[in-house]
């Protein structure tokens, strides 16, 4: 409960701002959801925890009576209101780094933090805190069906473990695809997909014909619930006269290579702060994010049972002056090869981080494609009858 009471402290002062005009516009329940309720169904379990606890000591009772506060909490609103916080929370970390920006809310954030109260604990370490409660509840269970005596009450304490388990792990797919979805929706918006005429100059067709094509589907890609984005990163890319900055994005069935762009005009002027940025973006995306930037797609997705990585060698590496560099093959259906890239990494670690990741990426596609065509071919045969 302490860590629950050291988040009320930025709640409280955060009302109490916003209640003498200042910080009106920060949106509390974006940042402490359903705390309030948190706290009460938490306190209220809590105290009538122990007062089965007392009861039995005064009262030199032969056995503890946990079902009925137990089946009462975790079969109703204790489970729940943890689940409510839990699916919040990513959007809360999301809504909170936007908010440092801002030179106002860095004066509360310290004036917060510097509490005795909080032992030096910052809002990120504190907002986490039901997170890691709710893990804890299984184990609490455990204990107590362990020291349980009566056959009766150790088949219902282990019922109610289960039931909590379960919904341990049906929540933790919610969060993961949560996290997944507000991740892709922000890609979606920092990655352009030029028209094909302007990625390549050799096709060609009058603007007045333009309009026979079918509409460019190709933001709709990152809308996969299955996809998955697994390493990013800057790169440089050697062409024939330059040397151009790129930004690659490693997905679990393709690879897509882009071009940067910073807007000189950051969106909405001095509110840039408040563009929300995903966390588990890498800091050269997040910059980029912060500053209006894009990423313009330079070629078609690579599919992964497409893509060849090859070294280069180091005598190559000396004659050429390449650095840190490998090369990505792009190949057709017919195994022609349509594109090559010639790539460099700031370091030789990065290099061989971004090659592992890459290589990683191929066998398990490959791999799942097999489980997929053995299960496909293994089906029971279809009835005649249909």
């Amino acid at each position: 409960m302490a860590l629950l009471s050291f988040l009320k402290i930025f709640e409280n002062t955060l009302k109490y701002l916003q209640n003498n005009e200042f910080l009106v516009d920060v949106d509390w329940w974006g940042l402490f959801a359903n705390l309030e309720d948190l706290n009460q169904v938490s306190l209220s379990f809590v105290t009538d925890f122990f007062k089965i606890i007392m009861d039995y000591v005064t009262a030199s009772e032969s056995s503890l009576d946990f079902i009925s506060v137990l089946t009462k909490y975790f079969q109703g609103n204790l489970c729940q209101t943890h689940q409510i916080y839990c699916l919040h929370y990513t959007s809360a970390i999301f809504y909170l780094e936007n908010l440092r920006q801002r030179e106002d809310f860095g004066i509360y954030l310290k004036w917060c933090e510097q509490n005795e109260q909080c032992k030096r604990l910052h809002l990120p370490e504190l907002l986490v805190a039901p997170l890691h409660r709710l893990t804890r509840y299984p184990l609490l269970l455990n204990n107590i069906w362990k020291r349980s005596t009566d056959a009766a009450q150790k088949v219902t304490i282990r019922s109610i473990k289960e039931k909590v388990e379960k919904s341990l792990r049906d929540l933790e797919g919610k969060v993961k695809w949560l996290d997944n979805f507000q991740k892709f929706r922000q890609l979606q918006e920092v990655i352009i997909w030029s028209p094909l005429w302007d990625r390549d100059k050799r096709f060609f067709l009058p603007e007045c014909l333009k309009h026979i094509l079918r509409e460019n589907m190709s933001e709709n890609i990152l809308s996969s619930s299955n996809r998955q984005l697994l390493h990013e990163g800057k790169l440089t890319l050697a062409e024939s006269t330059r040397i151009l900055d790129v930004y690659l994005f490693l997905f679990n069935d393709f690879l897509l290579i882009t071009k940067t762009k910073r807007n000189k005009k950051k969106y909405g002027g001095s509110d840039v702060g408040l563009i929300p940025v995903c966390p588990s973006f890498s800091p050269e995306l997040q910059s980029l994010v912060k500053d209006g930037g894009s990423c313009t797609v330079l070629d078609q997705p690579i599919p992964l049972d497409r893509l060849t990585l090859k070294n280069i060698d180091p005598f190559h590496v000396t004659v050429l002056g390449l650095r840190n560099a490998f090369v990505i093959q792009h190949e057709n259906r017919y195994q022609q090869c349509i594109g090559v890239f010639l790539l460099q990494a700031q370091t030789e670690t990065a290099k061989k981080t971004w090659m592992s990741e890459i290589e990683t990426a191929v066998s398990n596609y490959a791999n799942g494609h097999e489980t997929h065509k053995s299960s496909f071919f293994c089906l029971p045969a279809e009835s005649s009858e249909i």
